[in-house]
C-alpha cells in the first residue's frame, strides 16, 4: 500500500487542507478501480466501509491477489467535514460559494471533443488510450482557483482513468441504492444483487454534471459524436447509496465491503473465485419516473411507510399534521414503485421533500438531481 497526500489550495492565511488517498496493487498491470467516500462530508457510511476495505485490500495486496489497482480515499471531502454549525455537520454544500461539493465536475466530451477529431479509429484500446491521454492533459492545462475547485480537480484527477468508480454516498433515511447512467446498466446489475440494492435509478446525464457523470459520460457522448470510430463505454461509475446517514454500523460495514470485494472479484480486479450471485431485489427503473413527495404546508411529520415498502399510486406515504388547528394532511404517492428514501425530520416547513418513490414510468425532464 501506498499513501499518497494531496494539498488543496488554501482558502485563506493559516489554513490548509489535503486528500489522503491510499493506492494497492499496482499501477498499469490492469483495470483501474477509484473508491471514495464522503463527498457529501455529511454521510458518514461509506467512510467506515472505507475503513474495512483498507483492512481487506492490504490483506488482498499482500497475498499477491490484486492484478490491478484500488485507489481507496476514505476522506474525499475534508472541506465539508469541517464545516459544522453548533455541532451539526454541514456536509452537502459549500459553506463559501453555496455550492453541492457533487456538482459541476468536468464536461469532458464537450472539453476533449475538438481535440479529438480525425484521432479516433476502429480499434477501441487504442481510442481508450486516446480519450484518456485527452483528458489528463485537460486537467493537467487547468489552474483551479479556490479550496473548492482544488478539490474537486484532485479528486478528478485521481479517477479519470479508473474502469470503475464507486462513490459512496448515504440518503437521509433508505434503503441500499444507486444511481448510474442508462448505458451502463448491464455493468450496475451484479453490484446491485450483492449489495442487495432495492432501487436503481437510471438516466443519460441527470443534471448538475456530478462526479460519477463526469468520469462515465465522457465514453457514450465521445461514442455519439463520433460513430464511426470504436469507442469503449470505458468507465463504469455509480453512486452508491448506503442507506441512511445514521446507518454507521461495523457489521453492516464489513458486509458492505464485502460485497465491494466481490464485485471486483467478478470484474477481475481482484484475484480469487467469482462469488454466487443473490437474487435480485429491483429492476432498473428511470431516475426520471422517481416522484419526489413534496410537503404543501407544515407541520409534523408522521409517516405511514418506511423506507423499502412498496408503494401504490394514492396510497398515504406520510401525513402532516397541524397540532394547533387539528388539520391531518395525507400525503400521497401518485406513482407505483418502492419508497426508497425518506426524510430525518419530523418536522416539515412547505416545499420540503419528504420521501422518494422509484417509479417505472419517466415523466420528470431537466434537472433529475435534489440540490
Amino acid at each position: 500500500m501506498q499513501t499518497r497526500i494531496h494539498p488543496l489550495a488554501a482558502p485563506g492565511l493559516g489554513a490548509r487542507r489535503s486528500v489522503t488517498s491510499f493506492h494497492f496493487g499496482a499501477a498499469g498491470d490492469g483495470q483501474k478501480v477509484y473508491i471514495q467516500a464522503g463527498l457529501h462530508a455529511d454521510e458518514i457510511p461509506g467512510m467506515l466501509v472505507c475503513h474495512h476495505l483498507k483492512a481487506m485490500l492490504a490483506e488482498l495486496e499482500a497475498a499477491g491477489r490484486l492484478p490491478g489497482e484500488v485507489v481507496l480515499v476514505p476522506v474525499c471531502n475534508p472541506v465539508g467535514l469541517d464545516q459544522s454549525l453548533l455541532f451539526d455537520a454541514q456536509g452537502r454544500f459549500d459553506l463559501a460559494s453555496g455550492e453541492n461539493f457533487n456538482r459541476g465536475y468536468p464536461q469532458f466530451a464537450e472539453a476533449i471533443g475538438d481535440a479529438l477529431e480525425g484521432a479516433l479509429g476502429t480499434d477501441a484500446t487504442a481510442n481508450r488510450a486516446r480519450i484518456r491521454q485527452a483528458m489528463r492533459d485537460y486537467l493537467a492545462a487547468q489552474r483551479p482557483v479556490g479550496e473548492l475547485a482544488s478539490l474537486r480537480h484532485t479528486l478528478v484527477s485521481l479517477a479519470f482513468d479508473a474502469d470503475i468508480v464507486l462513490d459512496l454516498h448515504a440518503d437521509f433515511e433508505a434503503v441500499v441504492h444507486l444511481y448510474t447512467e442508462t448505458p451502463y446498466v448491464e455493468d450496475a446489475l451484479p453490484l446491485c444483487r450483492l449489495l442487495g440494492v432495492r432501487a436503481l435509478l437510471v438516466a443519460e446525464g441527470s443534471g448538475g454534471q456530478s462526479f460519477d457523470e463526469a468520469l462515465s459520460g465522457v465514453w457514450w457522448q465521445l461514442a455519439r459524436r463520433y460513430p464511426d470510430a470504436n469507442i469503449p463505454l470505458a468507465c463504469f461509475a455509480t453512486t452508491v447509496e448506503l442507506r441512511g446517514e445514521a446507518d454507521v454500523d461495523h457489521q453492516q460495514a464489513g458486509m458492505d465491503a464485502a460485497a465491494l470485494l466481490a464485485f471486483l472479484t467478478l470484474r477481475g480486479v481482484v484475484a480469487g473465485e467469482v462469488p454466487p450471485l443473490p437474487p435480485a431485489l429491483c429492476e432498473p427503473t428511470p431516475l426520471a419516473g422517481s416522484e419526489p413527495l413534496i410537503a404543501p404546508e407544515a407541520g409534523v411529520v408522521v409517516y405511514r411507510k418506511a423506507p423499502g415498502d412498496r408503494v401504490a399510486a394514492g396510497e398515504t406515504v406520510c401525513e402532516i399534521v397541524d397540532p394547533v388547528s387539528g388539520r391531518v394532511l395525507p400525503l400521497a404517492a401518485t406513482v407505483d414503485g418502492v419508497l426508497y428514501a425518506r426524510a430525518a425530520t419530523r418536522f416539515a416547513l412547505a416545499g420540503a421533500n419528504l420521501g422518494k418513490v422509484a417509479g417505472r414510468v419517466p415523466f420528470r425532464s431537466g434537472n433529475l438531481l435534489s440540490a
